[in-house]
């Protein structure tokens, strides 16, 4: 681990970078909830890394700049989210760097409660805690639903809650300034899974990762099934990517919706030559399917969203999994490098 160089505690500076891109809607909401905070104003820098938004954005921007003198805007000519992370690093000055989305909105303690962390674990390399989901229509509440239960997404606490402790990832992140020097900045090769990617570096260089429930944010959804289909597919796909960077699987949860993919696809094969067989090949999905009603009934869903959350959970699966699957094919067994159709992101 790099030696101690920063001072963490209250008197530390904090850098929150925002990567953004045509965010009219939401930008001034997130900016703002960076200035309102009971962290002291004056030890608080915000960066934006703005991709050429031409939605208003940008004038948005430098009309809070007139009112908040610690707003800083960078472009970003690449657009990709890593880049756009990397120039806001390289531009803050801050002792503590907190990477946050242009949907998101902070708590009033969001700061102080992750230098409070970062100040009581000193192993911790980030800190990060809770994000509720804000839902802009039902579809969007449904989605959201299945992405915080740990049917849907696993153990990832950042979604699902629980109690305070060490994990391997968590979502808008207060990075110590020292973890960069010590193993870098974000891969820019990284479309999706930059933030995964990072933390596992993170944790492989001996630092940790503590979650801390009381570090609350909230984030804005707009979700459709399409979209959340297509979301996780690059998910999965890039995390093969990572995995051939790494030569390693870095989080085992990874290839369980794999499995279930290729369970169902050898089921369907398997049923065609041999009908006889069907009762047995179809059990698993029916587990899947009791445990996906099982999930939203203990959850509290309303009878009425049932059907959508089933389906919210089967794409979560199944779009991470064929994601995965293709990302086998390409970089492991034709040793490829992405394909330009999984660059686009889709939120």
């Amino acid at each position: 681990m790099a030696p101690l160089r920063y001072l963490y505690g209250v008197n530390s500076t904090v850098s929150i970078v925002i990567p953004c891109l045509n965010e009219v809607s939401y930008i001034e909401r997130c900016v703002r909830s960076t200035m309102m905070q009971t962290y002291p104003a004056h030890r608080i820098e915000v960066v934006v890394a703005d991709g050429g938004s031409t939605d208003g954005t940008l004038e948005r921007l430098h009309d809070l700049q007139q009112t908040y003198g610690q707003l800083i805007v960078v472009n970003n000519p690449k657009r990709f989210t890593p880049v756009a992370l990397n120039l806001g690093i390289q531009a803050g000055r801050g002792d503590v760097v907190i990477i946050l989305g242009a949907h998101a909105e902070l708590a009033p303690n969001f700061v102080e409660k992750c230098i409070d962390a970062l100040a009581s674990h000193h192993a911790a390399g980030c800190v990060g805690g809770i994000i509720e989901n804000v839902h802009e229509n039902r579809t969007a509440a449904i989605v959201s639903r299945a992405m915080q239960s740990p049917f849907g997404v696993g153990n990832a606490r950042f979604r699902t809650g629980g109690e305070a402790g060490f994990v391997d990832t968590v979502a808008f992140g207060a990075y110590k300034r020292e973890v960069f020097e010590a193993i870098g900045l974000f891969d820019e090769d990284l479309v999706r899974n930059q933030d995964d990617e990072f933390n596992y570096r993170l944790v492989k260089a001996g630092y940790s990762i503590w979650f801390d429930p009381e570090i609350r944010s909230r984030y804005y959804v707009r979700a459709s099934y399409s979209k959340l289909f297509k979301q996780y597919f690059q998910y999965g796909y890039w995390k093969v990517f990572v995995n051939r960077k790494h030569k390693a699987v870095t989080t085992w949860r990874q290839l369980v919706p794999f499995a279930f993919v290729m369970w169902l696809a050898l089921a369907a094969l398997l049923a065609l030559r041999m009908p006889d067989l069907m009762p047995l090949l179809t059990l698993p999905a029916l587990l899947w399917l009791i445990g996906a009603l099982g999930a939203g009934i203990a959850s509290g869903t309303p009878s009425r969203d049932l059907p959508g959350l089933t389906l919210s959970f089967l794409i979560l699966h199944t779009a991470y999994g064929t994601g995965y699957a293709r990302g086998i094919v390409e970089f492991l067994l034709l040793r490829r490098m992405p394909a330009a159709d999984q660059h686009r992101l889709s939120r």
